[in-house]
């Protein structure tokens, strides 16, 4: 059988109580032949969880996102922790986490993710002024208000989570306020992800549109925050500057656009159906269904091998990058339509230039710290 397994379940497919403007998955609902497929019912949760444990032999890991997949209700989810118990007959660890927009959710969400130790993705997109700038509901108001005391009764009742906020064009021009407003809240844990335009757009036309230059300029000044802090210990953990220390001491990269190519991804939509990635989740790309096939044999399709081909090409924009061993290439979502070139190039070679030394000095450091400890590598 196989190791590790991690699956990403859109249980509420693409339904959701916000009407976020730059919504990269709207835009693939759009692009394939049945856009919404409702609410998971709980006999394909059955049958993805039990898929899941028939084939992992070292641990399991259920992600679910949206749409907004808390619109399944606690019951649902209740359900899954049974199932949980039911199918891991060989005792292996199993985590579970949930990447929510955080708007309304209440006292009773908090508890049991605190008691069933669910890692909690919640969206912020910087300040007021920034977040409800795209982040609104369907009568066009914005959330942040209610995703605050969101946050506020998560602090309270003990559940872990990080923030996720997407760089767009208003963001990228506020990275200061929004480090400040991030710090002064205490968020340590903090991912920042670039803006999609649509799947075969020409990017940079919406008014939500991040161009290289300023996805570039904010990286560099979110870089030179963090260090700051970083030198007085105070720096909070930013998944993308961790994973490029990691690159730098030798260690694989936790993130897949770092990987250097694709990896399957197992996304599952509501009625079953599995998808190589979040950002495919198109009907070219769909490989089978939970309710009918086992992990090998999705992982065993043409379509699968396509994927997978396809996250190795030859990139011929960065055979003489200096930058390639820690770049290697990016997100493929981010490349142009032949494949020659990733699309935010310019932003990552704006931050190396400025900050791969002392991004050699922290790896260094840490190795240096890890050796004084007896734990070499």
């Amino acid at each position: 059988m196989g190791g590790p397994l991690q699956i990403l379940i859109k249980p509420a497919s693409g339904l959701c109580n916000l009407r976020c403007v730059y919504c990269f998955y709207c835009d693939e609902m759009e692009k394939r032949g049945t856009g919404s497929y409702g609410l998971m019912s709980m006999e394909t949760l059955e049958a993805v969880v039990r898929q899941a444990f028939a084939y992992a032999e070292e641990r399991v890991g259920f992600l679910f996102q949206g749409g907004e997949p808390t619109l399944c209700g606690l019951p649902f989810f209740e359900r899954l922790m049974e199932f949980e118990k039911q199918y891991n007959q060989k005792g292996i660890p199993v985590t579970n986490s949930l990447q929510t927009n955080g708007y309304g959710l209440t006292r009773d969400w908090a508890d049991f993710f605190a008691k069933h130790k669910f890692l909690v993705g919640v969206s912020v997109d910087g300040t007021k002024y920034t977040h409800d700038a795209f982040r609104v509901t369907e009568q066009g108001k914005g959330s942040f208000s209610s995703v605050m005391r969101t946050l506020e009764l998560f602090a309270e009742r003990g559940v872990e989570f990080n923030i996720l906020t997407v760089v767009n064009r208003r963001t990228a021009l506020a990275v200061s306020k929004l480090y400040a407003f991030y710090k002064k809240n205490g968020w340590r844990y903090l991912q920042f992800i670039p803006c999609l335009d649509p799947l075969g757009e020409k990017p940079g036309g919406r008014e939500y549109s991040l161009i290289p230059e300023d996805y570039g300029t904010f990286l560099c000044r979110l870089f030179e925050l963090w260090y700051a802090d970083l030198r007085t210990g105070r720096a909070p953990y930013i998944r993308q500057f961790e994973n490029y220390i990691s690159i730098l001491m030798g260690m694989p990269a936790e993130s897949c656009d770092m990987r250097g190519g694709c990896s399957l991804q197992f996304v599952v939509e509501a009625d079953g159906s599995v998808y190589p990635c979040d950002f495919y989740v198109i009907d070219e790309w769909r490989l089978g269904s939970f309710l009918t096939d086992s992990v090998p044999e999705l992982s065993e399709t043409e379509q699968a091998k396509r994927f997978l081909a396809g996250g190795t090409g030859s990139r011929e924009a960065c055979k003489d990058c200096p930058y390639r061993f820690l770049c290697r290439g990016g997100c493929r979502r981010y490349w142009d339509e032949e494949g020659r070139g990733n699309y935010f190039c310019r932003s990552y070679r704006m931050l190396f230039e400025a900050a791969l030394p002392r991004m050699q000095e922290i790896a260094e450091n840490i190795a240096r710290q890890m050796h004084a400890a007896g734990r070499v590598r």
